[in-house]
Parts: C-alpha cells; sequence; structure tokens
C-alpha cells in the first residue's frame, strides 16, 4: 500500500512537470519565431535559442516541483505518509531533485560557455563571403576556446574551495593537499558545478537588477496606458512628411540658378531626406497597422488590458513590499557579512510567505502561485529586454523586433534569459524564505498538560527537528557558499532602487506608438532594415 502511494504521488509530481515541460517547448518555438528575422533566420541559431530558452524555463519550473515533493511527504496533520515514513526514501527522492538540478545546471553551463558562443561566431564568420565552411567552423572553435578556459577555472577554483575548516597550520604541505583532494572526492565535485554557477548567478543578478527591475514596471504600465490612436498617428505622420517636403524644395531652390549649396546647407539636406525615409516608413508600417485585425482586437480588449495591468502592478508592489521586508529581517537578525545574512524562518511579517501559508489547506492553490511568480519573472525580464534591447555599458549592440530580430540577438536574448533565471530562485527565496526551505510541510508537537500531554501542530521552521522537516534542494544549494549570498543580499537592495527609479521613468513617458520599436531614426543594425509585408 505505502509503494503504490509512493508512486502515485511521485506520478502526480513528476507529470505536472512533464505537462509544464510540453507547453515550455511550445511556448519557445512560438517566442523564437516571432521575434527572429524572416530575412536572415539560420536554422542552427533557431534551433539554440529555441533549445536555450527552453532550458532556461525548465530550470525554473524545477523550484515548485522541489517544494511540491517536500511538502507531499506530509499529511496536513503533521505526520509522515506512509511511503515517506523511512528516511531513506526521503532522501532519495530528494537527491532525484537535487540530480535534477545538476543535470540542467551542466546543460546551462555548456550552453553559455561552449555552444551559444559557438553558434554565435560561427554565424559572424557568415559575413565573411570568401569563407568556407570549414574555416567558419574553426575560427568559432578558436573564439569559443576563450570560454571554455573561464569555465574551467571555475570548476576548478569551486572544486577546491574548502567547504569545512581546513587541516592545522602544523599540517604538511601534503596533508593539505590530500586534504583537498578528500573534499573532491567526498563531494563527488559538486562544489565545483555549485562554484561556476553561483558564478553565473552574480552576472544573472546584474542582468535581473537591469532587464527584470525595468521590465516590472514598464510592462504593467504600458498596458495600463495603452498606445497611440493609429488615425492621430497616421495624420501627424503625414503632416509631418509635407513639413519636410517643404523643406526641401526650399533648400533645393537655392541652387536652382546654378549656384552651389553651401556645406551646411548639404549637411541639411542630407538630414532633411533621412528624416523623410524614415517618416515615408512610418506612414507604410502605420497603414499596415490601421488594417491589422490585431490592431482591432487590441482595441476591443483595452478594459481587460487596464485590468491586467492594474493586477501586474499590485502584484509588482508586493514583491517589492516582500523583498524589503526579507531584507530588513536579514539585516536585524542575521549574523551579519560573514554568515552570508542568512537567517533561518522569519522573524518580520512577510506578506508573500504568510499568503503562501494561507494557501496551504486549499490544495493546489499555493503551488499555483509559485508557479505563477516563477513564469512572472521571467516574463516581465523577456519584457525587460525586449522594451531595453542589448546592451554593453552605454553601446547598444541590438534591438528585439518582431520579425526583425537578427539570429545573433536572439542568442544573446537567450543567455541573459539563462543567467536571470539562476538567479531567480534565491530571489524567490528572498519574497517568501520559509515556504522555500520547507514548503507547506507541519509537524507535531507535545505540548504537557497537567498529567498528560497533547499534540498540537506547527509549521515547520528552523526550530524545528531536523528528522520532522525536509529541507527542500534548492535552499541547500543557494547557501552552499556564503560570500556568495553576501553579493546577492546587496543585490537585492539594488534591485529595489532600479524597480523605484523604472517606476518613475515608466510614469513618466507617454503613450507608446502603435508601431513602437519598427521604425527609428537611430537604427543601426541590420534588423532595422525596413522588412514590410
Amino acid at each position: 500500500m505505502a509503494a503504490q502511494s509512493f508512486l502515485s504521488e511521485s506520478v502526480l509530481g513528476w507529470s505536472i512537470f512533464s505537462i509544464v515541460l510540453l507547453a515550455i517547448l511550445a511556448f519557445c518555438w512560438i517566442y523564437i519565431r516571432k521575434f527572429q528575422s524572416r530575412q536572415e533566420s539560420e536554422v542552427i541559431s533557431t534551433i539554440t535559442a529555441i533549445c536555450a530558452l527552453a532550458i532556461a524555463l525548465i530550470t525554473s519550473a524545477l523550484l515548485p516541483v522541489d517544494i511540491f515533493l517536500v511538502s507531499f511527504m506530509k499529511h496536513p496533520n503533521g505526520t509522515y505518509k506512509e511511503w515517506a515514513a523511512n528516511n531513506e526514501t526521503r532522501e532519495q527522492i530528494e537527491n532525484t531533485v537535487l540530480h535534477g538540478y545538476y543535470t540542467l545546471y551542466s546543460i546551462i553551463l555548456f550552453c553559455v560557455f561552449l555552444w551559444i558562443p559557438f553558434v554565435y561566431f560561427y554565424y559572424e564568420e557568415q559575413d565573411d563571403d570568401n569563407m568556407n565552411k570549414c574555416s567558419q567552423v574553426k575560427n568559432a572553435l578558436k573564439y569559443t576556446v576563450g570560454f571554455a578556459i573561464v569555465c574551467v577555472v571555475l570548476l576548478l577554483i569551486g572544486a577546491f574551495v574548502p567547504l569545512e575548516a581546513p587541516p592545522s597550520q602544523n599540517s604538511t604541505q601534503w596533508e593539505k593537499v590530500q586534504y583537498l583532494f578528500e573534499e573532491l572526492g567526498s563531494s563527488h565535485g559538486l562544489p565545483a558545478l555549485a562554484f561556476s554557477i553561483s558564478s553565473l548567478t552574480l552576472i544573472g543578478m546584474l542582468a535581473v537588477i537591469t532587464y527584470t527591475a525595468y521590465g516590472m514596471s514598464v510592462m504593467p504600465l504600458n498596458l495600463i496606458k495603452g498606445t497611440r490612436s493609429v488615425m492621430y498617428e497616421r495624420l501627424e505622420n503625414t503632416e509631418d512628411i509635407d513639413d519636410v517636403e517643404h523643406q526641401i524644395e526650399r533648400l533645393k531652390s537655392k541652387c536652382q540658378d546654378g549656384r552651389p549649396l553651401s556645406s551646411r546647407d548639404r549637411h541639411n539636406l542630407q538630414e532633411l531626406e533621412s528624416k523623410l525615409q524614415v517618416l515615408q516608413r512610418r506612414g507604410r508600417h502605420l497603414e499596415i497597422a490601421e488594417r491589422n485585425c490585431c490592431t482591432k482586437v487590441g482595441s476591443a480588449l483595452r478594459p481587460f488590458k487596464i485590468l491586467l495591468g492594474i493586477v501586474f502592478i499590485l502584484v509588482a508592489l508586493l514583491f517589492i513590499v516582500a523583498l524589503f521586508i526579507s531584507n530588513l529581517d536579514k539585516a536585524l537578525h542575521s549574523a551579519g557579512i560573514s554568515s552570508g545574512f542568512i537567517i533561518f524562518g522569519t522573524n518580520l511579517t512577510n506578506p508573500l510567505n504568510e499568503l503562501l501559508l494561507v494557501l496551504q489547506p486549499v490544495f493546489p492553490l499555493d503551488y499555483i502561485l509559485i508557479t505563477v511568480i516563477t513564469m512572472y519573472f521571467v516574463f516581465t525580464s523577456m519584457a525587460g529586454i525586449r522594451n531595453m534591447g542589448i546592451w554593453f555599458f552605454w553601446i547598444r549592440l541590438y534591438k528585439i523586433r518582431p520579425k526583425r530580430t537578427r539570429p545573433q540577438a536572439l542568442l544573446f536574448l537567450c543567455m541573459i534569459l539563462l543567467l536571470i533565471v539562476l538567479h531567480t530562485s534565491y530571489m524567490i527565496y528572498s519574497l517568501a524564505p520559509q515556504y522555500v526551505m520547507y514548503g507547506s510541510q507541519k509537524y507535531l508537537v507535545q505540548i504537557p498538560s497537567g498529567n498528560t500531554t497533547t499534540d498540537t501542530t506547527r509549521t515547520c521552521d528552523a526550530d524545528a527537528p531536523e528528522d520532522q522537516c525536509t529541507m527542500t534542494r534548492t535552499y541547500l544549494f543557494l547557501h552552499k557558499f556564503w560570500f556568495f549570498s553576501t553579493i546577492y543580499y546587496f543585490g537585492n537592495w539594488a534591485f529595489i532602487v532600479a524597480f523605484l527609479i523604472g517606476l518613475v521613468v515608466s510614469c513618466c513617458r507617454g503613450k507608446k506608438s502603435v508601431i513602437e520599436g519598427e521604425v527609428e531614426a537611430d537604427d543601426s543594425d541590420i534588423s532595422d532594415d525596413e522588412y514590410v509585408h
């Protein structure tokens, strides 16, 4: 009976994960096909982008599964289910999740340091028409070696970073070396992978501060404000075209008697002609947008968009409040920098953590909410990248545009999302620390009452007996190196500041154009060439 119950619970958890997996693959194919350029589409880069994006989303979907499995080991009254009564069985289940994490993280390392750089440089070499396929592969491999060396260095550092106290100073050099190799062998090299992933997570933290924080503010406000009227934009654009044409005619009239134009007039004429080309392109795009049925459907769904935008901004504010309270709790009740600001449980009332605990009795509302939170971070990150484009400091590298995004830009997009997903788990832990640690587990406590004792149920926390509550493998993985936790803590404060700045900027901006991003005067890459169907 216990074996059948264990099988049914496991099948339920992994069946849900399989359904989510199929949905993720379908979404990735649609998303990449929507944004990729029809002029420059490449099979290798398309497949790579779809797979990388799918891996990012699958990794983020594993966190709810981890919480689901540890929670389902117990009954609501705090006792273990028959199939989970054995400690070895519980360890086996959680190790399955841990191996899932390590497998996906290994694939992420492979994508970030080998596969995506190789495909990127391979496609860059195609710009040279005189180069054959063999030379393209050689040059791409040559550039990829640099990324591989960085990966190897991170793995070696992680492999020999001691997680326990090293031998005393009186030990011989051989004993110290022997200790390092014993550490590596006893852990099967897992700290090496954890250190490499944590290093990438630092880069992901920067991407979260830049793109996710901005996306959380700009996406809801864009839904609330909507877009400008197509008819008004066409009328305004026509007036601008007439005005520019009039200025061009006035300049050209100066040389009708055969006199050449001055250098200043020639410069102004070139600028006006370029501006006229942009305005004419805008006119054609606006004409297509006005005839497009999607524009008409979007206008009909305007009330729904406003409601959705209000919900999203309220969710964003809830996240910021929860993150602020969590960071304040760590600042007040942790041991400080030397411990990575780690605390066990919560000392201040965290609204999101409390909401998840309240939803526990109504299965599966808490798991649905934690899944929605995970996906919310991913989609707001996509919105941030879509609105900002891909930058290297102050230099804009690529723009993300429907049907017009270069293959290199898609590869950059997917690499950034891979890095963001790595940091998402820590962000969610910061939002609901107690729930991410133990899920909805409860345990029994015997309270003396006269000559007898009564059993009462309590929610699992750091004070619970070790054999009564099982920690998620996500939590154990996040806190393997204290110094990374310290950096993540300060990153959370930077995220809050970046969100508030993005919120102010988004509020000050007016409505977007209905063809926002399709035609711009400062186009600087091939993906901005006109492509109108």
